[in-house]
């Protein structure tokens, strides 16, 4: 695996999470959870992924996610979000706000068409991201920035809408293996060498009842691996506690469970992204790359269901696009322009099926809202969950 090297202050900090997850692993026996695995690669404080100072989004970082591409992904998007705030609270969390790109394209086109929220919250744990969300709010909707703040937690009660965008995908997850002779988890230890190295025990506890119940609803050959995200699950299925009135609306790159645990995906949906290169292999420079893996909307909706939400609407990321009216926008703009052919490719992006439109998918889930909601109006595929 050829990829371009860090800088020494990068490689630097990648050597002390690796220590840390070392000592973490010791403590634990000489095992821990790939979920664990996960959580410290991510979220360590000041060491992980998303917890340290390195650029992670458009061209400078490790990938372009939609909203950096083109601002025509959160103009469209207003229009659902608009339609939600008006039969429940003007007000919007987004939770995993990234650059802030996506909040100051929401927020800009909803002043445009008159339906300013009371505020706008994000939940973001990285001290580093919420500058730079403030710095990207600051530069292009300065006169919105009151109305946005920076919450440290999920609040008690909530009306309105939650919005994620690349947000379960990088949630810890756990990697299961059905082997002939039961369910294993697939941990992380030490080799002789002193690096990172798979190790399994026998799955326990919610772990394996989610592996049960996967295994009896899919034909799942011995050896077959793949990831549960449990986190995802108590994630989706917290907010039946919170969600007062109001919608969540989700977008990611994943499947229904069939499609999930296909025969074909026999090593799973693991996957790692470091400057615009992707790749397998979670134990390759630790803190300095993204670790996700797809989304289980079955299992998102089971959890949803269970806590009392409904679900209204499954839909592509294309379909959910075109449903909103982002070609009418695009219409509006001057054809033959720069700006035009530029947001014209990106547009692309995010419409076709062999890009973004069709492995990415928008599901909302909510309480008090009467279906069909506008970006699921055509091409709603619930009946697949």
């Amino acid at each position: 695996m050829r990829l371009p090297p860090p800088s020494p202050e990068a490689a630097a900090c990648s050597r002390e999470l690796v220590a840390a997850i070392r000592r973490d692993i010791s403590n634990q026996g000489g095992w821990i959870s790939f979920a664990r695995f996960m959580e410290m690669a991510l979220y360590e404080p000041g060491l992980g992924y998303y917890s340290a100072g390195a650029r992670k989004f458009g061209a400078a970082g490790d990938f372009v996610t939609a909203p950096e591409m083109s601002g025509f992904f959160g103009r469209a998007l207003a229009h659902q979000v608009a339609e939600v705030i008006a039969v429940s609270s003007p007000a919007i969390l987004e939770v995993g706000a990234g650059s802030g790109r996506l909040a100051a394209d929401l927020l800009l086109e909803l002043e445009g068409l008159g339906v300013l929220p009371d505020r706008y919250d994000i939940l973001d744990l990285s001290g580093d991201l919420r500058e730079r969300q403030r710095a990207t709010l600051a530069a292009a909707a300065p006169h919105l920035l009151p109305r946005v703040r920076w919450l440290d937690g999920l609040p008690e009660t909530f009306s309105g809408v939650v919005l994620a965008n690349e947000l379960l995908d990088a949630m810890p997850a756990h990697v299961v293996a059905w082997r002939e002779d039961g369910v294993f988890e697939r941990g992380v230890g030490i080799d002789e060498a002193g690096g990172f190295a798979w190790h399994e025990r026998p799955a326990a506890g919610p772990l394996l009842a989610a592996a049960r119940e996967i295994g009896a609803q899919c034909t799942l050959p011995p050896g077959y691996e793949n990831e549960i995200s449990l986190a995802a699950r108590a994630w989706t299925a917290e907010w039946g506690h919170r969600l007062q009135c109001g919608a969540l609306l989700l977008i990611d790159y994943g499947f229904p469970r069939r499609e999930f645990y296909h025969q074909q995906r026999g090593r799973g949906t693991l996957m790692c992204h470091y400057r615009h290169h992707s790749h397998p292999d979670p134990f390759y420079l630790p803190g300095l790359q993204d670790v996700t893996v797809h989304v289980d909307f079955t299992a998102i909706i089971a959890a949803a269901d269970a806590a009392g939400l409904n679900l209204l609407g499954y839909v592509s990321q294309g379909q959910f696009l075109l449903n909103c009216g982002i070609l009418d926008l695009l219409a509006r703009e001057q054809p033959g322009t720069l700006d035009y052919i530029r947001a014209s490719g990106a547009i692309n992006k995010m419409l076709l099926p062999h890009e973004m439109g069709e492995l990415f998918k928008v599901i909302a889930i909510g309480r008090g809202i009467v279906r069909p909601l506008l970006g699921f109006a055509t091409g709603d595929q619930s009946r697949r969950l």
